[in-house]
């Protein structure tokens, strides 16, 4: 992989999602493993219209590290393809697919993978929080469907919660995903390419992996190795692959998933362009298959050689 040409590669981070901070956190990450490993990297704060003139300021290809649109919703993806440019991770229609939770568990429903129940409310839709209760069960998590890293997600332990929940979930704009909640293990399974990087477990003191947990406590504890039978993580591994395999996904990313008290599992997401900071998960599993940051960074970016933007 050392005598691979990357160019004069874009580092996209920043933007202008409610994940901009944390975009900034990774980018920053991912621009100085890049430097460390003698690559020609540049960061590159986009405004929307300098989508489109990335190629024309030189650009050879881009390191796509923006979370949320424009980065993970297929804007970039198609402002790359328009100009032959070769961009990180998934192309076009699987971004839309993973970034939004409804049409992610559509897909994953369509394979016969397994799911947590859930209501769908079209955006200002109030919903009937008591019949959503009956129906699902307390506690409820309430998501709205087109945030990523926690944005917005709140849990419901009754009619009441959930009635300010959904009010509070109304200023995103979007449809939203009330979801039922899964007691157990949370885990995450990182691919890069064709490998498979080991799990993470993912412990935290708190009622579940909200924003705060992921990229400000200090008391997270990242389980790896995971703790499971050699045979049952790879059994989840594969699980994780079919499920990124079912939205279009390719690159990179990351499938999170529960297992529940039974030790079934249920799909949670897919992050096409997950986090790279101090606190992220990828670089954490990569580290344990032997991999540094610069050494994951290459390999990130040496699948713009061999794909063609999509």
């Amino acid at each position: 992989m050392s005598g691979y040409d990357f160019g004069k590669v874009a580092v996209l981070m920043g933007g202008w999602s409610n994940e901009r901070a944390v975009s900034l956190q990774s980018g920053a990450c991912v621009l100085d493993a890049l430097l460390e490993a003698g690559v020609d990297a540049h960061a590159v704060d986009p405004k929307p219209i300098e989508l489109l003139g990335l190629r024309a300021a030189g650009f050879d290809r881009v390191f796509n590290i923006l979370h949320g649109t424009p980065g993970e919703d297929g804007l970039l993806q198609a402002a790359c393809a328009l100009q032959g440019l070769p961009v990180t991770g998934s192309g076009v229609q699987a971004s839309a697919n993973a970034l939004d939770k409804v049409a992610t568990k559509a897909l994953w429903r369509q394979a016969g993978l397994p799911v947590a129940a859930d209501v769908v409310l079209a955006a200002g839709e109030a919903g009937d929080a008591e019949a959503i209760g009956q129906q699902l069960g307390w506690p409820v998590f309430v998501k709205p469907a087109l945030e990523g890293s926690s944005v917005g997600v709140v849990r419901a332990a009754d009619a009441a919660q959930l009635r300010q929940a959904l009010d509070a979930a109304a200023a995103y704009g979007t449809a939203v995903l009330v979801e039922a909640a899964v007691s157990g293990a949370e885990y995450t399974a990182s691919l890069v390419g064709d490998t498979n990087l080991p799990l993470i477990r993912i412990d935290c003191d708190v009622a579940f992996y909200d924003y705060d947990a992921k990229y400000v406590s200090d008391s997270t504890r990242y389980v790896v190795p995971c703790g499971l039978p050699a045979e049952q993580e790879a059994d989840l591994q594969a699980l994780a692959r079919r499920a990124y395999a079912a939205l279009g996904c390719s690159g990179w990313g990351r499938v999170d998933f529960m297992l529940d008290a039974d030790g079934t599992p249920v799909l949670l997401e897919v992050n096409t362009s997950p986090g790279m900071t101090t606190h992220s998960l990828v670089p954490k599993a990569a580290a344990a298959l032997g991999w540094n940051l610069p050494t994951l960074v290459k390999r990130i970016l040496a699948q713009t050689l061999t794909e063609e933007p999509a």
